[in-house]
């Protein structure tokens, strides 16, 4: 990020405050622990440990001494290298956000849960926005075989995204299902080990400061191997924190060091993330506000404490409560992005979902692409330099003459503004005679555009036979065009005005 500073909420004196608060915190409450191993580990290096309560409490010195082996930098890893993506290095980076139970059907426009076919469109569909950098497998898959939940999405993701994959599996047969996939997709166990495509996400701690068995189990696992993972911490103020915006920060902040404490015990120097999903609920019903502003503000905050520990940070902000692509899912978003992005966020999690997580909505993707790729552009900065001041050019134009067709003009015309696909900046008449789309309509049509591309499998024959060797009753995960539109059946408008606004954009990213 081209800026010469981040925006901050904090004070250099309250960021000192908090960290001594968290301490204090883990010090003097500690946090209940429910996994064996992780209590195990913690006795192990001086922490105080009560079996009989699960209770462990950890001095401030286990804490400083061990996040020096935090690695400054974490690669999320792609199948093909050329897809790797590296934070701080290369952010921002966008992210989709994971395991929406829902999808809203392209055609009709009905919410209902979501399939191994919809996520086979999903994937293919997200590796074809230029804007999101990262697929965190977005929805889950109603139609998977029984022993085969978590299998079902990352083979289906894997098949049709060629960006780095990251998500989540159970302990046990779950796991290993995941890990004998990746061996079948790269050919061997040591071929994976050594460019691992994967990133694993958990959420150990369930809030208030409790270390559960399951995510705890896998943290650990996944540390052992030497495999790319992280944990997220997910306080939620008035419910699961402190009703203050200070102490749900100083809870989770202590959450997060437990756990980044708890994967050095394991393995010094294994890279994690400082990932959150801090929210403020609406009293008024209980209601989870994850398109809240107090969401990115909390962000922003968890942003200044991962730069106090040189912790890459990561976090869900950007999310909407809205139920459609509306204002609502709009200013939701853009005003939390934008202010995790002038912190220093390097991760933005939010793309394609809406209603507090629950659903995936194609048009909404295709509109967070859109916001991402501008996200990106105030990232770039002003590009400030003697030749971009221009003084030259302003005084061969001079008083009352126009810069439309000046060598700068011509040179800069693509590449100082972003020119948005989605956004409509012409006339009232223009736009009319265009079809008068709303966004959301114009989204989706977009996305339908790309899905009617051409999507061969990612997977080669070999493959293929390695996987359905090792996987019997595999979903089919065949990627196909919903049969409405498929057939030119029901469409968010006219054919006529489809075919005007489906030729204005045939620049899909190839």
């Amino acid at each position: 990020m081209n800026f010469p500073g981040f925006a901050q909420l904090l004070t250099d004196a309250q960021v000192q405050r908090v960290h001594e608060a968290s301490l204090e915190i883990l010090q003097e409450v500690g946090l209940e622990v429910q996994n064996a191993k992780a209590r195990a580990l913690f006795k192990q290096h001086g922490c105080g440990v009560v079996d009989d309560s699960r209770r462990v409490t950890i001095p401030p010195r286990v804490i400083e001494q061990l996040l020096k082996s935090v690695p400054p930098r974490f690669t999320f890893h792609a199948r093909n290298p050329e897809f790797d993506r590296t934070i701080p290095d290369e952010s921002p980076l966008v992210m989709t956000a994971s395991s929406a139970p829902n999808i809203i059907d392209p055609v009709t426009k009905e919410q209902r849960p979501a399939n191994s076919e919809d996520l086979a469109r999903v994937a293919r569909l997200i590796d074809q926005l230029p804007g999101i950098d990262l697929f965190s497998v977005p929805v889950l898959a109603a139609d998977a075989p029984a022993g085969q939940y978590s299998l079902t999405r990352f083979y289906t993701a894997m098949k049709y995204c060629r960006k780095p994959i990251r998500g989540s599996g159970d302990p046990g047969g779950d796991s290993e299902s995941i890990l004998q996939l990746a061996y079948a997709i790269a050919g061997s166990e040591a071929a994976y080990k050594a460019h691992p495509f994967i990133t694993h996400h958990h959420c150990p701690i369930i809030a208030p400061l409790k270390l559960d068995e399951n995510s705890t189990e896998m943290m650990i696992f996944y540390t052992e191997q030497g495999l790319p993972n992280h944990p997220t911490i997910v306080p939620n103020a008035g419910l699961t924190s402190p009703m203050t915006l200070a102490g749900t920060l100083a809870q989770g902040n202590a959450e997060f060091l437990a756990c980044a404490a708890l994967m050095q015990m394991v393995r010094p120097g294994t890279p994690t993330i400082y990932s959150t999903l801090s929210t403020v609920a609406d009293m008024r019903s209980g209601a989870y506000a994850s398109g809240g502003i107090e969401c990115g503000m909390l962000n922003m905050a968890h942003a200044q404490m991962a730069r106090f520990y040189c912790v890459p940070c990561s976090g869900y902000v950007g999310l909407t409560n809205s139920k459609v692509v509306d204002a609502q899912a709009g200013y939701e978003k853009a005003m939390s992005c934008m202010g995790g992005l002038l912190a220093g966020m390097h991760v933005l999690q939010f793309a394609g979902l809406i209603e507090a997580l629950l659903t995936f909505d194609f048009g909404m993707a295709v509109v967070d692409n859109e916001i991402s790729l501008m996200l990106k552009r105030v990232a770039r900065g002003m590009e400030f330099s003697e030749a971009n001041l221009a003084l030259a050019e302003i005084k061969a134009v001079g008083p009352s003459g126009m810069f439309v067709d000046t060598e700068l003009t011509l040179e800069r015309m693509k590449t100082t503004a972003f020119l948005p696909d989605i956004a409509d900046r012409e006339s009232r008449e223009n736009w009319s005679k265009r079809g008068g789309m709303e966004t959301a309509d114009k989204a989706l049509l977009k996305a339908r555009k790309i899905l009617e591309s051409d999507c061969p499998s990612l997977f080669s024959p070999e493959v293929e036979t390695r996987i359905r060797q090792r996987f019997q009753g595999m979903v089919a995960g065949e990627f196909k065009l919903s049969e409405n539109w498929k057939a030119g059946g029901a469409t968010p408008t006219n054919n006529a005005v489809q075919s005007a606004i489906l030729k204005n954009h045939e620049g899909v990213a190839a």
